[in-house]
């Protein structure tokens, strides 16, 4: 049985990731944390995600939840996160991280962090999503430079980073496939007399509005032809289910940063 952690507990995703565990065969929820002086600390972590009492408390003490568990999922902000990463290698224990926003930097403190536990770090569990980017990297080694390529995506209006780190990724691929760097052809804003679009670029567009859960469409725009890839998710669901599967996949993992590519086996 692999005992799971919850961090962001009292939030929307944790609550239902916790109703994932609860749902899913060989793991259980070992312990649920929150934050320093959040109001629920101290309550049952099962009100949150609906399902009554369940025996595990709120908790801000970081160290024992991680001691309690094998595996800790975190979803919720990149510094939160690399604190979170320092304590489980710290304590020799997994951890799956879904939050997005990470600088290149960032990242890389993360791989650092990751020589000697076990890590995933995805900017989306979904197994749609994942199975996208591998067709997304098929679609642009066939269509090549011919084809120009726009990536637009929307969220919820309270969604903190932009664009999410979905389309990043999303970008990421495509300009790799294409042989391109995405830090260099990647366009973030067009107004005014702002020229030609360039062959090599990228655009990047963001909508955020209401309590849209997340849609990404990758564009491959040619003369007289368009191809569309659009992935819409419908609830948070398959984002919490998602992590669970990667938590069960990760305490058997070699030490390491992976992603939902490897926990799904498309590389």
């Amino acid at each position: 049985m692999v005992k799971i952690a919850v961090c962001g507990a009292a939030g929307r995703m944790g609550g239902r990731i916790i109703a994932a565990v609860k749902e899913a065969d060989g793991v259980e929820l070992s312990g649920a944390l929150e934050r320093p002086g959040h109001p629920m600390l101290g309550q049952d972590a099962g009100f949150n995600a609906g399902l009554g009492a369940i025996g595990i408390a709120i908790s801000d003490d970081l160290n024992a939840v991680v001691k309690g568990c094998d595996v800790l999922i975190d979803f919720t902000s990149p510094k939160v996160s690399l604190k979170n990463l320092e304590i489980c290698a710290l304590q020799k224990k997994s951890i799956v991280i879904g939050s997005t926003g990470f600088t290149p930097e960032e990242r890389a403190l993360a791989k650092e962090l990751a020589k000697d536990i076990s890590v995933v770090l995805a900017p989306n569990m979904s197994v749609g999503v994942n199975v996208a980017f591998k067709v997304l990297a098929d679609m642009a080694k066939i269509l090549g430079d011919d084809f120009d390529v726009e990536i637009v995506e929307a969220h919820h209006r309270l969604k903190k980073d932009s664009p999410s780190g979905t389309a990043v990724r999303m970008g990421e691929v495509v300009a790799t496939a294409l042989g391109r760097d995405y830090n260099k052809v990647a366009n973030f804003h067009r107004e005014g007399i702002c020229g030609e679009r360039t062959k090599e670029e990228i655009g990047m567009q963001t909508i955020r509005g209401g309590d849209i859960v997340g849609e990404h469409t990758v564009y491959f725009i040619g003369m007289g032809e368009r191809i569309e890839l659009t992935h819409r998710a419908h609830t948070r669901d398959m984002f919490s289910r998602g992590s669970v599967r990667a938590a069960k996949w990760v305490v058997k993992a070699k030490p390491g940063l992976w992603d939902m590519q490897d926990v799904l086996g498309l590389k």
